[in-house]
Formats: structure tokens, C-alpha cells, sequence
């Protein structure tokens, strides 16, 4: 498949690279937001050590791929 040119002869990103673009893009903001929440909401429950290491990792890994999964989605539609 010919894949068009720009006016200074760079090729458009292809729908795959798009996607894992926005992979990339959903997992790092996602990974920052599951770190903000969850050490939030796991301080508020009193949780301490290796507790709350293990639970913030857990909140960090499910909003990372959540978020990254929708984002990749999102950028190839």
C-alpha cells in the first residue's frame, strides 16, 4: 500500500504506529493518575509498607493498561 507524502517528502505515521502511539500516551497518564488516586485512596484506609507499596503498584498496573487500551482505541478510530 503507497503511503502518502507531505509537502517536504515525510511519510504520514501509519494506523499501527498511531496506535501505539496513543498506547504509549494512555499507559504514562494513566500510570500517573493510578499513582495520585491510589496512594490516596490507600493512605485513607491506613495502610502502610509494603501494604501500600503492593496496593499503589496494583492501582497503578489496572489504570495503565485501562487507560492505555482505551487511548489506543481512540487513536485509531
Amino acid at each position: 500500500m503507497l503511503v502518502a507524502m507531505g509537502p517536504y517528502g515525510q511519510s504520514q505515521p501509519s494506523c499501527f504506529n498511531c496506535m501505539k502511539m496513543g498506547f504509549v500516551m494512555g499507559c504514562s497518564v494513566g500510570m500517573a493518575a493510578g499513582a495520585l488516586f491510589g496512594t490516596f485512596s490507600c493512605l485513607r484506609m491506613g495502610m502502610w509498607g509494603r501494604e501500600l507499596m503492593g496496593s499503589i503498584r496494583k492501582t497503578m498496573m489496572q489504570s495503565d493498561s485501562t487507560f492505555g487500551t482505551f487511548m489506543a482505541i481512540g487513536m485509531g478510530i
